[in-house]
Formats: C-alpha cells, structure tokens, sequence
C-alpha cells in the first residue's frame, strides 16, 4: 500500500496541482464563484488520480 501513497510523481503531480489551484483561488480571487470552481477542479484533480491509483492497485492485486 505504501507504493500507491508514496512520493510517487502521480501523487505529488496531485497534490501540488490542488495545492496550488486552492492557494491562487484564494489569494487571487475574492468572488466565491471562483473558488468553487477552483474545489470543482481539484476535486475532478482527486477523481483522475483516485481512479489511476485503483486501477493500478487492482491491475496489481492477486485475487
């Protein structure tokens, strides 16, 4: 399990793209509607990377 939560490049891609959309969201940006698109985005930022690291946990998996 620590392969697919490492510092992997997939994850810390991931995690600096969400980091970085909420900080400029933030920072940049006063009105809401922004900043939720921006939690829109990083959540579609969570799907892709919550469904590439099942795919390879189950492409993995000995059943």
């Amino acid at each position: 399990m620590r392969d697919f939560l490492g510092p992997t490049y997939l994850n810390l891609a991931a995690l600096a793209a969400v980091t970085a959309l909420i900080g400029v969201a933030y920072v940049l940006a006063s009105s809401p509607l922004v900043r939720y698109g921006a939690w829109l985005v990083a959540f579609a930022v969570w799907m892709a990377w919550f469904v590439a690291v099942a795919r390879e946990w189950i492409s993995r998996a000995d059943f």
